[in-house]
């Protein structure tokens, strides 16, 4: 039977670990016993965006669902690749305590950062390090939602001091708000649809274009 005692801060997750092998073992749920890392990719991103909408809503009780289910799917993935002797749940967390401490050396090593963004560029300096990056553009995830692909892209060529001009033109909105560049965006979704042209797609492309150019800058001035 799964315990149910409290104890130390992260207990219950064992629990998780046990409910998961119950699961995929012999007698267990064959569902969950057909599932691989591509079938549960839907889900992965379905959990991650539901628990985004909770933090909009500060709904708490449905933050703290959302959260269990992502662990789930880290458990569950974790669980797959331990049945091939890839990696476990032991390895997923002790790659991540050992970047944490790497990327914090201010804490754990005696180095100085003292505000914020001190830790932010310290954290990029040792993840491109570490990484062997040349770019700036390298590490984005381009499988991303395209605005959120579009806005990781210019802030990565931004903080790189890399001027990268776009075609687009865009006039800007009488006030430069939250309210205003949201509407502007939907008005160019209407747009898009309105032309038989998926905003998504589009947009998409059009930030793999701009990631060429920032990759043709960077190359431009070494």
């Amino acid at each position: 039977m799964v315990g149910q005692s409290p104890g130390r801060p992260g207990e219950r997750i064992l629990d998780l670990v046990e409910v998961m092998d119950r699961l995929r073992s012999q007698g267990g749920c064959p569902w969950d016993a057909e599932q691989t890392h591509a079938s549960l990719v839907k889900y992965l991103l379905e959990e991650a965006y539901e628990t985004a909408e909770a933090i909009e809503d500060a709904d708490d009780d449905a933050l703290r669902e959302e959260l269990g289910d992502v662990l789930l799917q880290v458990v569950f993935h974790a669980r797959i690749a331990q049945e091939t002797g890839r990696f476990d749940v032991d390895d997923v967390a002790a790659g991540i305590v050992d970047k944490l401490v790497r990327r914090h050396p201010h804490v754990f090593a005696g180095a100085e950062a003292r505000t914020a963004g001190d830790v932010e560029a310290n954290w990029e300096a040792l993840k491109a390090a570490e990484k062997g990056r040349t770019s700036a553009a390298d590490g984005v995830p381009m499988a991303q939602p395209a605005l959120a692909l579009a806005s990781a892209l210019v802030g990565r060529a931004v903080k790189a001091g890399l001027d990268v001009p776009v075609s687009g033109v865009v006039a800007p909105p009488a006030a430069v708000d939250e309210q205003s560049i949201g509407d502007l965006l939907m008005a160019v979704v209407v747009l898009a649809r309105g032309a038989q042209v998926d905003p998504e797609a589009a947009l998409r492309a059009a930030a793999r274009r701009y990631r060429g150019l920032v990759q043709a800058a960077e190359a431009a001035g070494r």
